[in-house]
């Protein structure tokens, strides 16, 4: 069937097609959004960086506050200033300056107050707190984490530094910031979303953070410190989740110098990508727009491929009942041809010019006999064609002739081929009828080979009889019959009489 050896095939083909551009269409977009995403990181890493730069510096400034503060302090102090007697008396110079919210203390080796810069001072215990158990264990300055101020309540982070005197520890100096100094830098950097920055103590703990922690936090066996502190002194990572809050981060860290801390900046990282997401959700519809119509197109295509394979088939059977009926058709006209033999035969047997009649007409049977048996129904092979006329004709006047054949085989079209049997017929008719007029035995050659000139043939048929007189020839049916059947194939012919009689056409068989 035609659908079978078409039709599947180029559906075969349009699939994969299909498949293929949309393969390749969904490779392109998965390149631009890998890339477009990897460029997002990189903006949003160096954004990250410069921000830890800001950060960074903000902290060494903090860190010179702090421990500037506090020798300025124990410089200026005298061994008479460092007595208790209960009261607690106000700083001098060496605290002027100091950024609001950060206030200096000195607490003498009992950790009772002696000085502050606090008006709101009150009597508060601090020799359980690290920035004052450090210094009196021998730490000549320390800086604490993030603690809870037992003074009001807010987060503050301490410098402290050991006072000595004559080789004894007298107390220590102390300068108390609070942690929303850092809020400034949180504004300086401006990340966007949820971001936060902070400081941390190259021990883990951390200093300070804004937006404001809800605890302090040790950070020593997080990530940060387990790998990448290890690995370089600065750099970013992707945090999944951040040990604070838990939010999802771009973290760039660097270590300050000449402080004990490490700045953080720390990137929101569903804010850094929203663009990009949302990029890659219109990128998305885009695609399943492009992937539904190409679905439908592909089910229309599909449609229209199985509508072609039911017409295909259609058609097919179209044509097989056609070649049928055609069939039928020249096996009915053989049939009446021979029914109109048998006619002739009743009617006109005996008569003269029964036999030719009866010759010819079989001669037209042999035309149909090899279209509808081989099913050619434009052309058909002459050669055959050619042998059945010869065979028949022999047959019928029950010759007793020795027939050869040099045959190529060369088709001739339906329209033609009547006319070539009804020559055929002829010319051996009347070899038989005149070459052997007593019936002894004889021998006829019949060729068909190409012409020299492209598209013609010659037919030639040779008997070794009585020859004949070219001036005895006379004008006749069976002469007229050659001349309209060469006519009709476009020929010419002549007869020659050498040695027998040699009769040759060169004619156009399509």
């Amino acid at each position: 069937m035609t659908m079978d050896g078409t039709t599947r095939p180029v559906s075969k083909v349009a699939a994969v097609a299909t498949a293929a551009a949309l393969i390749a269409l969904l490779s392109i977009l998965g390149t631009w959004a890998a890339q477009s995403y990897f460029a997002t990181i990189s903006r949003a890493e160096e954004r990250a960086v410069a921000s830890v730069k800001i950060v960074a510096s903000h902290v060494s400034w903090i860190h010179q506050m702090g421990t500037q503060t506090v020798r300025r302090i124990d410089d200026a102090l005298r061994p008479t200033d460092l007595r208790f007697d209960g009261n607690v008396r106000d700083m001098d110079v060496a605290t002027q300056g100091l950024p609001i919210g950060v206030q200096a203390y000195v607490v003498d080796a009992e950790g009772r107050t002696l000085y502050s810069t606090d008006p709101g001072i009150k009597p508060v215990d601090i020799t359980d707190r690290d920035y004052f158990t450090a210094v009196k264990g021998g730490e000549t300055e320390y800086v604490s984490s993030l603690l809870i101020s037992r003074l009001n309540g807010d987060q503050i982070f301490v410098f402290s530094r050991r006072i000595m005197r004559e080789g004894r520890f007298m107390g220590a100096v102390m300068v108390s910031v609070p942690a929303e100094i850092t809020r400034p830098i949180w504004e300086t950097v401006d990340l966007g979303g949820n971001y936060a920055v902070s400081f941390v103590r190259d021990d883990g703990m951390l200093v300070a953070r804004y937006p404001l922690p809800d605890s302090t936090l040790d950070m020593s066996g997080y990530i940060l410190f387990t790998k990448y502190l290890k690995e370089a002194p600065a750099g970013t990572y992707l945090a999944a989740a951040s040990p604070m809050d838990g939010v999802r981060r771009l973290v760039a860290y660097r270590r300050v110098e000449g402080t004990p801390f490490i700045a953080v900046a720390a990137a929101d990282y569903e804010f850094l990508t929203y663009p990009f997401r949302q990029t890659l959700l219109r990128l998305g519809a885009v695609a399943i727009i492009i992937i539904g119509g190409a679905a439908i197109a592909g089910w229309w295509i599909l449609q229209l491929l199985r509508a072609q394979e039911h017409q295909s088939a259609r058609l097919a059977k179209a044509l097989e009942t056609n070649e049928m009926l055609l069939r039928e058709i020249h096996h009915r006209v053989k049939n009446n041809l021979q029914s109109v033999v048998s006619l002739v035969r009743l009617q006109m047997r005996g008569a003269e010019g029964f036999e030719k009649l009866s010759s010819r007409i079989k001669s037209m049977i042999a035309v149909h006999e090899q279209i509808y048996k081989h099913d050619e129904y434009a052309q058909i092979d002459a050669a055959e064609l050619i042998r059945a006329v010869v065979s028949g004709a022999v047959s019928a006047h029950d010759a007793k002739l020795r027939v050869e054949y040099d045959l190529e085989s060369t088709p001739v079209s339906a329209d033609k081929a009547t006319a070539l049997a009804l020559l055929v017929n002829e010319v051996v008719t009347n070899a038989i009828k005149y070459a052997y007029p007593d019936g002894n035995e004889g021998r006829l050659l019949v060729s068909l080979n190409a012409a020299e000139e492209q598209g013609r043939t010659v037919l030639t048929i040779c008997d070794e009889g009585v020859g004949f007189d070219p001036s005895a020839v006379s004008s006749g049916t069976g002469t007229r019959l050659l001349d309209g059947s060469v006519r009709q194939l476009d020929g010419t012919y002549e007869l020659q009489s050498v040695a027998g009689t040699q009769f040759s056409a060169t004619v156009t068989l399509l």
